[in-house]
């Protein structure tokens, strides 16, 4: 009795309507599963203010330090009040949030925004489930890359000139024989290369120790100059130039043969006619020697008579 009256409660029809409640209620829970939301997992509420958001959306991650610590949970826009923005974040519940911490929309290279907690340290003091933080926005590269963009844009034409100039010089007919000749210069430099290490190790060794050898004599040569007494030999130095002095006075002088030589022109003039005199005198005795000279083997005849 009591089976017919179960089965007649749980008609064709209602088991359908239960399958289906059931159906719906997986589907709902996998779709926020798959978005992030546990909707049996205990969490924690804050709220965000943004002045924008940049295209943040529910469900969007929310970091601490790189690790995903919630979600995006709601964004509530004022319409009476432009430029005031109100996201609000679900958070594990052994979230502390201390005091001081703001949260910061960050752009990423693909579009995507996301919120990061910048955690400070405060240990005394901390946010309360449903406090607001508040919000900061920090473009990130893509703000970089749209600064950058202008600058781009003004440098494409310049290299469209450089790549222009460079395709013409490439197709100078000039440049295979330079290329040739710089791979002449680098063949000769690599013979002036090898002639140089044939010098550093030959040569260069021997000129070392002629050098060496030139310094020792260098030394030995110093060593005898040291051994020299300059003093004395400074001393008899200034007596030679004193008594070249006393010399060289002396024939300035007329008190003296050689100073009247030099100095008086009559005793020059003197001697040069005696000795232009005597100079004839021997010449008229060579001439006629009969005039100065007189002997006979008998006896000399009395020139008075």
């Amino acid at each position: 009795m009591i089976t017919s009256k179960i089965k007649k409660i749980f008609t064709k029809e209602v088991r359908i309507g239960i399958a289906g409640i059931i159906a719906l209620s997986v589907l709902i829970y996998g779709i926020n599963y798959l978005k992030g939301v546990h909707l049996f997992k205990p969490t924690s509420y804050f709220y965000v203010k943004y002045a924008n958001i940049n295209g943040l959306t529910i469900s969007s991650p929310v970091f601490a330090d790189g690790y995903k610590i919630g979600l995006v949970h709601d964004i509530v826009y004022d319409y009476n009040n432009p430029g005031n923005i109100t996201v609000e974040v679900e958070l594990d519940t052994h979230t502390r949030i201390p005091k001081g911490s703001w949260a910061e929309l960050e752009t990423e290279m693909l579009g995507g925004v996301k919120m990061n907690i910048m955690m400070v340290n405060n240990p005394r003091e901390s946010y309360a489930i449903g406090d607001t933080i508040p919000g900061k926005e920090n473009k990130g590269m893509m703000a970089s890359v749209n600064a950058l963009l202008p600058q781009v844009e003004q440098m494409v034409p310049k290299l469209d000139s450089i790549l222009t100039s460079l395709n013409r010089i490439l197709g100078d007919e000039n440049i295979p024989a330079t290329l040739q000749s710089i791979r002449n210069t680098t063949a000769n430099l690599e013979v002036s290369t090898a002639h140089l290490n044939t010098l550093m190790r030959r040569d260069i060794p021997q000129l070392t120790a002629k050098l060496n050898t030139i310094g020792d004599n260098f030394i030995q040569v110093s060593s005898n100059l040291k051994e020299i007494d300059f003093d004395a030999t400074f001393s008899k130095i200034d007596s030679t130039l004193y008594n070249v002095k006393l010399v060289t006075d002396k024939l300035n002088r007329k008190d003296n043969s050689i100073g009247l030589l030099l100095n008086e022109p009559n005793f020059y003039n003197n001697l040069n006619a005696t000795a232009n005199n005597a100079a004839s005198l021997l010449e008229d005795l060579q001439a006629h020697p009969k005039r100065y000279v007189h002997f006979s083997l008998f006896g000399r005849k009395d020139k008075t008579k």
